[in-house]
């Protein structure tokens, strides 16, 4: 093949050798990218609002950070999109900013650093994960998925507390927390969400959180709610400022639990450059995994300055490739062209900053749950043959929720120690990287069996079989006291004698032969594995390894 970027066929349009550098007509270009920008938004607006209202920030000074994210993730998007040299993957990924930090951030504001500290430890924690981008390919093997699907599904965990007080009113004080009114109102939005993902229609069930957030905020304002007279209080275009928020801080516990989520943040946009790679069908070599984490890291190095916080890769974009079959790494681009526009008018963030909590809170049950299951499908892939692993996420999962359960867990220690072990998902990723180290890298000690947890796990009922779902649902009757045939069956089961002779090694039962073991079947049982007829319903889950 010439080095020619197209190729004529048969006196056709001039098609592009790489899928992912088709271009489409401007109309389609701009109207698939705003598709791309809708899915999203629910997603990239939620993490300043979280901050904002942590820092005790005014309705005005969370929709700066609102505008902030949103012209940031415009500006990552074309970047990694269109690409410069060493820097953009040029696949279609979407930037915004991500929930992997949100549980950091927050710990960092309610540890005294306010927002200048977030920022600056966003700021150098992101610079070092640009200087180790380009040996990040020998480190990512410490990060398998029982490390990331752990810290993926804290994450999802850690934020529904902020879900649930959003329900209640969001605001403690406030007469009406937690009254029926302000938790019907986030019910009602939950329930309008569920319905929307049941529709036949892929686009609507796609956007449901987004509408659900539009149609519950005006019933809110119906039922007077709703509260936008602030919506006016400022410009409604401008520049993001320069260090609006104050110049960073720096402080070294801060930036520490910055750079673990910055690990995980590149452990997860190497997995979305992989998938969209497959998914497009085009080549994905290290040198453009390093230039796609190049542009993660560079973006968030700048976002700070215009106040916005850590850039990745959004994975339901990715989702959005494969079902449009769009795979023009243009749109998106266009996607992020129409993000910059949008964080440009400020007045956009006042607006969202005025949403009814109880609304969001609604929404959010489903969008941080959204995260949590999407790590629980990440630890799907663990392989639970190997019996430590289920020792990690066990120990590493529980150890996340202790400062979610119990807040002032570790309010006696040293102020450094809190700031990075508040956060759950620091919690959880510090102790499953130890775990995961000591149990899979360091492999001295570990037991030949695996320990009681381990195999009460595997070889425990867990599950109904499914054959016996099929049999309740046929007859009503669990044929389990019969073996199925198995796939390897050449032969049904031989019929027993009507007198069956004496077996040699039977044990005699007041005088008469006991009848004999019943034969293994065809096909045999594996080792250890009974080959007497199930007498029950719940069945032990069948042994399996995930690669």
């Amino acid at each position: 093949m010439n080095a020619r970027a197209t190729r004529a066929t048969d006196g056709a349009e001039r098609r592009p050798v790489r899928p992912e550098d088709e271009r489409l007509p401007i109309g389609s270009t701009f109207g698939y990218g705003f598709q791309h920008v809708l899915t999203m938004y629910g997603g990239i607006i939620a993490p300043p609002l979280i901050v904002g209202g942590a820092a005790g920030l005014t309705g005005a000074e969370i929709g700066t950070l609102v505008a902030a994210s949103l012209f940031m993730g415009g500006l990552a998007t074309i970047l990694q999109t269109l690409g410069i040299p060493f820097f953009g993957s040029q696949l279609p990924l979407v930037q915004g900013v991500s929930f992997a930090g949100v549980s950091t951030m927050v710990a960092i504001v309610n540890g005294g650093g306010g927002i200048p500290g977030v920022l600056g430890a966003v700021l150098v924690a992101s610079a070092v994960g640009l200087l180790i981008t380009p040996f990040f390919a020998q480190i990512i093997r410490f990060f398998p998925p029982v490390v990331t699907g752990v810290v993926i599904t804290t994450i999802g965990l850690t934020l529904m507390p902020v879900a649930a007080n959003w329900a209640m009113g969001g605001n403690a004080s406030a007469p009406d927390y937690g009254s029926v009114s302000n938790i019907g109102l986030a019910a009602l939005t939950f329930a309008i969400v569920i319905l929307l993902s049941k529709v036949g229609s892929g686009t609507i069930s796609r956007l449901s959180i987004l509408i659900a957030i539009v149609v519950g905020t005006l019933i809110a304002l119906a039922l007077g709610k709703a509260d936008f007279s602030g919506v006016g209080d400022g410009p409604v275009a401008a520049f993001p400022s320069f260090l609006g928020f104050g110049a960073p801080t720096f402080e070294i516990a801060a930036i520490i639990s910055m750079l673990i989520v910055i690990l995980v943040t590149l452990t997860e946009t190497t997995a979305d450059i992989i998938a969209v790679g497959e998914i497009v069908g085009t080549k994905v070599d290290r040198k453009r995994i390093a230039n796609g984490l190049r542009a993660d890291m560079a973006s968030s190095v700048v976002s700070p300055f215009f106040g916005s916080f850590t850039q990745s890769a959004f994975a339901q974009n990715v989702g959005l490739v494969a079902i449009t079959g769009v795979k023009s790494r243009f749109v998106v681009a266009a996607g992020g062209a129409i993000l910059v526009v949008l964080g440009l008018l400020p007045v956009l963030g006042r607006v969202v900053a005025a949403v009814p909590t109880p609304v969001l809170g609604g929404a959010g049950v489903v969008l941080f749950g959204s995260v949590a299951a999407s790590g629980i499908r990440t630890l799907a892939k663990v392989d639970y043959s190997r019996p430590m692993n289920l020792i990690i996420v066990a120990a590493s999962i529980s150890f996340g929720m202790i400062p979610i359960a119990k807040p002032d867990f570790y309010d006696q220690f040293p102020t450094w120690f809190g700031i990075i072990f508040h956060s759950g998902i620091s919690s959880a990723a510090v102790m499953a990287i130890l775990l995961n180290l000591l149990f899979n890298h360091v492999k001295i000690g570990n037991p030949p069996d695996p320990s009681v947890f381990a195999a009460g796990a595997e070889h425990g009922a867990s599950a109904v079989d499914e054959d016996d779902l099929d049999d309740l649902e046929d007859d009503g009757v669990i044929n389990g006291s019969t073996r199925r045939p198995a796939a390897t069956d050449t032969v049904p089961p031989a019929e027993p004698a009507a007198n069956p002779a004496p077996v040699a090694g039977a044990q005699q039962v007041d005088g008469a032969p006991s009848p004999a073991p019943e034969a293994a079947p065809a096909g045999g049982a594996a080792d250890g594995e009974s080959t007497t007829p199930r007498q029950h319903a719940v069945a032990p889950l069948p042994r399996t390894a995930t690669p």
